[in-house]
């Protein structure tokens, strides 16, 4: 080796290379024109770390998440360009339009367009924000009241899955109903509506509904996917294998619908063609919620690939840390997936108009693992909505006083022996007898033979979701006679005039 050569090698150990934030933002964009968009998010990201005030960056940053699907993500950035960084950068309002129509958030699309054009009426976008506000504007005398009557449409759908994620079946039911009553063609809020009525023990009644939006609206994958849920829950065998095999046939290019695939093919055990699907949304960048990180760490640990499981449980935990026991690894807790044990769903449940699910809550804090420290905590204390029946069956439980209340809790016990753990589906049978107790409480009505109420709730509870399951059975079961739970069914068909068995 030369003297040269070595003095090079010298000075390059002097000379030290500090990448700035124009360095990562010329690598981004030019992975962003390979159409790399999840090197260009890394490189872009870093630079913004480094020039934080840059708007620049931040902006290019804005539309590469716009390309991963990320539009919320998109729009946090331009609104902090336009309200902290650089107000006058009126490109910002176009890319927020385009965003917002992406949505289905038309009314916020269309004021941002019309800002755009009014701040640059000679910009680089003009002509697509034109094209945009045509589009937004096509077939409408009367454009305000469609954009608010479309964003009022998406309010009522988020509050209506909300509502079904935290177990507030009836009051979804109610809301999904107004929705499809306003908006006849709006399948998604059929498929919820099913989704409420199997929670609830009602499976004939949810798998009519899905057959209905089938029937009109055929191919519909979310209704095929529910049906294949229904099936499994059911341990319809054969129905699952034949949607099975229907669904792995489907190459859907939407991401919403590739996760709903995927997570499907997950909750029924089907976790190879689930890992296929929920692995590619990963590689892509796909920014999903708690579900989609739940059902990738099952998907991976079931076809045997443990350590990445295990590394993305850990952004299940922190997106949702009430999960903590519930790791596919973990053979206790591996088959539930419903809300035992979990306070944060209790006290959602607590807050419901109402009366029978706050019961319903009330007894699922009597088995938790956390009982003590939930009886007593502040929450509970501050509830306005808890009437004098709630009262006394919380003290009942923290100093067993005797009680009316005491008979329906030591009724659902009976059915706790038959139902646990309790999840989505056994939700129903809860509720049913909650409300069952909540038409009759006030009526002057014995509870003395508390195996013949479980025996004749649990009867009506499968009638409903269509289990073949006969009065003698139960009889047996419940160590009565079969003559004894027909007689209780009976009584409760005569008290309860708002349901149909």
């Amino acid at each position: 080796m030369s003297k040269d050569s070595n003095a090079r090698i010298q000075k390059g150990k002097v000379l030290s290379f500090l990448p700035t934030g124009e360095y990562y933002f010329t690598k981004g964009l030019k992975a962003y024109h390979r159409r790399d968009f999840i090197k260009a998010k890394k490189y872009l990201g870093r630079a913004l770390q480094l020039e934080p005030g840059e708007p620049m960056i931040a902006c290019q940053l804005a539309i590469v998440w716009t390309e991963l699907g990320e539009y919320e993500k998109s729009n946090q950035l331009l609104h902090v360009i336009l309200e902290e960084l650089d107000e006058e950068m009126a490109e910002c309002h176009y890319f927020l339009a385009n965003n917002y129509a992406h949505m289905g958030f038309f009314k916020d699309a269309f004021q941002h367009a019309k800002s755009y054009l009014e701040l640059d009426a000679e910009g680089d976008f003009v002509e697509e924000t034109e094209d945009l506000l045509e589009l937004l504007e096509m077939e409408s005398d009367d454009l305000d009241e469609e954009l608010y009557a479309q964003d009022d449409l998406i309010v009522r759908q988020e509050q209506a899955r909300e509502l079904l994620e935290t177990g507030y079946f009836p009051k979804a039911i109610e809301l999904l109903n107004e929705v499809i009553s306003d908006y006849p063609e709006y399948w998604s809020a059929y498929n919820n509506l099913a989704l409420a009525h199997f929670y609830l023990g009602e499976t004939e009644k949810a798998e009519d509904i899905l057959n209905d939006v089938l029937e009109r609206n055929p191919g519909n994958l979310h209704a095929l996917c529910n049906s294949l849920v229904f099936s499994h829950y059911l341990k319809e065998v054969e129905a699952v294998q034949e949607l099975v095999e229907i669904l792995k046939k489907i190459q859907p290019i939407l991401t919403e619908h590739q996760f709903k695939l995927g997570a499907t093919f997950a909750l029924v055990g089907e976790y190879t063609i689930a890992y296929l699907w929920l692995k590619k949304l990963y590689k892509q960048g796909f920014q999903g919620d708690g579900p989609f990180y739940y059902w990738l760490s099952y998907a991976a640990y079931y076809t045997g690939r443990e350590n990445f499981a295990k590394n993305i449980w850990k952004k299940v935990l922190e997106m949702n840390p009430d999960k903590e026991g519930f790791e596919p690894w973990n053979e206790e807790q591996a088959s539930i997936h419903g809300f035992e044990d979990h306070s944060g769903a209790i006290f959602q449940k607590l807050e419901s108009d109402y009366l029978e699910e706050r019961l319903f809550a009330i007894f699922l804090l009597s088995i938790s693992k956390d009982r003590e420290n939930l009886l007593y905590s502040k929450r509970i204390e501050q509830n306005r909505k808890l009437t004098e029946l709630e009262h006394l069956y919380l003290s009942f439980l923290s100093k067993n006083e005797p009680s009316f209340v005491a008979d329906a809790h030591e009724i659902a016990e009976q059915l706790y022996q038959y139902h646990q753990p309790i999840g989505t589906v056994e939700a129903g049978l809860y509720l049913l007898w909650f409300t069952i107790f909540h038409e009759i409480y006030d009526q002057d009505v014995q509870f003395k033979n508390k195996q013949a109420w479980a025996a004749a709730t649990e009867y009506l509870w499968n009638k409903l979701s269509s289990r073949k399951l006969s009065q003698q059975e139960l009889a047996e079961r419940y160590g009565i006679s079969a003559a004894t739970v027909g007689k209780y069914v009976k009584m409760i068909n005569r008290f309860l005039t708002n349901y149909e068995f």
